[in-house]
């Protein structure tokens, strides 16, 4: 039997807080009592006679959208926000990754089956995004939902011609999270269900504060997040700085130093620099794992000199 160390206090709180966000998406519904909210912004009626009214999506896009917003194909980062705000029944078109059984999409797996039937409306590749207006305007949306850049989203509007609403991508707990989730609350008019998922993140990250403020910092374990996927996968060395896990929890991360240097939150680092902080702990994006299997059973010996390893140290956490 493993003994019990310093460890096993502070561990389950990182997972915990890793596991945050998926959480959120445990009471979904429908989200079909939220209809009776009143949208902002003046209405007015379209060519088809549908009534529409105008809106600023989250990348300063002016954009014409139905009234009343029943079908929905999410794109990008917009699928996992959907399931937050209870819309998981209006997705009427999903991208491939959606519907594959992975602990990178925990939030899809009630809705795989249903999901399936659907038609395939893009793939997320590597960190390489193709859209499919072809399927996309077979689903028939009323809007498209994504997280992209303003002139994708023109042009998947151009190419469709069906509105495309874009919000933040979102920093993990940041304040563009919070407003993505507003804007698609009101634009599928579920805003009471935002307010209440912003809520509860708040009040998860409040509570996990309070947990490790009494934790002195030397019984907290050095921990390193690698296999970060930024421009693609990477094994150990792509590593994540400033991560919003570790400093929700002050952790004793192994690459504070490379973070205070780094323009981006996932750099590359040389993994003769990994054998020197030899991290007590290393968490794994999900989404780089066989990248990693594949780099040890190349070089073995490089990851058992690791005392992570040595240890049995070693955490996948879904890469949200």
């Amino acid at each position: 039997m493993k003994r019990k160390t310093r460890n096993d206090r502070f561990l389950p709180l990182l997972l915990l807080l890793a596991m945050l966000l998926s959480l959120a998406a445990c009471g979904s519904t429908g989200g079909s009592d939220a209809q009776d909210e009143t949208p902002s912004g003046g209405q007015s009626q379209s060519d088809s006679g549908v009534q529409t009214r105008t809106i600023t999506d989250g990348v300063g896009r002016t954009v014409e959208i139905p009234t009343q917003v029943e079908r929905i194909v999410p794109l990008g980062n917009a699928p996992r926000m959907a399931v937050y705000l209870g819309l998981a029944d209006r997705i009427v078109g999903i991208e491939e990754c959606e519907i594959a059984e992975s602990p990178i999409q925990a939030y899809a797996y009630p809705y795989i089956d249903a999901w399936s039937a659907l038609p395939v409306c893009g793939t997320n590749s590597m960190g390489e995004t193709a859209y499919y207006p072809e399927e996309i305007m077979l689903a028939d949306p009323d809007v498209i939902l994504c997280t992209d850049p303003a002139d994708t989203a023109d042009n998947l509007q151009s190419q469709t011609g069906i509105p495309v609403v874009s919000v933040p991508q979102g920093t993990l707990f940041g304040e563009d999270y919070e407003e993505a989730l507003r804007i698609l609350g009101d634009v599928c008019g579920v805003s009471d269900r935002a307010e209440a998922v912003i809520a509860f993140i708040q009040d998860c990250l409040a509570d996990l504060e309070r947990r490790v403020e009494n934790i002195p910092q030397g019984d907290k374990p050095t921990v390193l997040a690698a296999g970060a996927t930024f421009k693609g996968g990477h094994s150990i060395d792509g590593i994540y700085t400033d991560y919003p896990v570790f400093q929700i929890l002050s952790a004793n991360d192994a690459a504070k130093d490379v973070a205070g240097e780094a323009n981006a939150s996932g750099v590359m680092v040389d993994k003769e620099q990994i054998l020197a902080w030899d991290p007590e702990v290393i968490f794994f994006d999900a989404g780089s794992m066989e990248l990693v299997r594949t780099d040890y059973a190349e070089n073995p010996g490089y990851f058992e000199q690791l005392r992570a390893v040595k240890n049995g140290n070693l955490y996948q956490w879904p890469n949200s």
